[in-house]
């Protein structure tokens, strides 16, 4: 699997969680944005990217858990009841999709960093935006969407509590689970000693500003504290 080095890609760090859940052994090929070589095996240069014999490869969030659901069925990281499973994709959309919670707080960094308040580095700033469609309009709008994510998100987790249950949906860890606990790595990255990333991606990931720290109810990091305690790796290896 292509995966991004030395930094927590809540993307990356959550197709490796899926695959330690379900026991699938694998390789990282980490990604290298000057080779060829990795851009003609696995077919462009992005990440994760999970490749498995001569099958396509799987790129995605959904592609990439669907496939390590056919591989190791038990433990099923999805719910079996229909309405279930369809609110575990969209909760899952909602954290890792295109607009979602992880790429609406890139755009953030991305933006803060253009108007040197923070953010990524502006060379990095630059690429990122021209990769990811960044404007100022919408680095601007990306700072709402943040909050309406991790309001819906804390929302469903307290309610969670209340019957009883620790994860999002039912009683046992799902995908979405997942999701929630590495992309909370570009708010609160977790400390230096279980995950050793660039220093300087990790000033960036914590770029603060009040309404989006008002926005980060502690359940949604007593969960991520809960994840990596119960189903995750740790130290998290970049």
């Amino acid at each position: 699997m292509v995966v991004v080095g030395g930094v927590p890609s809540p993307w990356s760090e959550a197709a490796k969680g899926i695959l330690h859940i379900k026991g699938i052994e694998w390789a990282a090929a980490r990604l290298a944005y000057d080779s060829e070589t990795l851009k003609q095996w696995a077919g462009e240069l992005s990440a994760p990217v999970l490749m498995i014999g001569q099958e396509r490869p799987r790129r995605g969030w959904a592609d990439i858990l669907l496939l390590a659901e056919h591989l190791a069925p038990p433990p099923s990281l999805l719910p079996d009841d229909p309405t279930e499973r369809a609110l575990a994709f969209g909760l899952a959309h909602k954290l890792c999709g295109e607009s979602g919670l992880g790429w609406s707080r890139r755009l953030q960094l991305i933006h803060a960093g253009l108007q040197n308040d923070g953010g990524f580095p502006d060379r990095v700033a630059k690429y990122l935006g021209k990769k990811y469609g960044y404007s100022p309009e919408a680095g601007a709008a990306a700072a709402d969407r943040v909050k309406a994510v991790l309001g819906m998100l804390t929302t469903r987790l307290k309610a969670q509590r209340e019957a009883g249950s620790s994860y999002y949906i039912g009683d046992s860890v799902t995908a979405v689970d997942i999701y929630s606990a590495t992309v909370l790595a570009l708010f609160r990255p977790l400390p230096h000693d279980v995950c050793p990333m660039d220093a300087g991606v990790r000033t960036a990931f914590e770029t603060r500003d009040p309404e989006t720290d008002a926005a980060l109810d502690h359940i949604l990091l007593e969960h991520r504290d809960l994840m990596y305690a119960r189903h995750l790796a740790l130290p998290i290896s970049l």
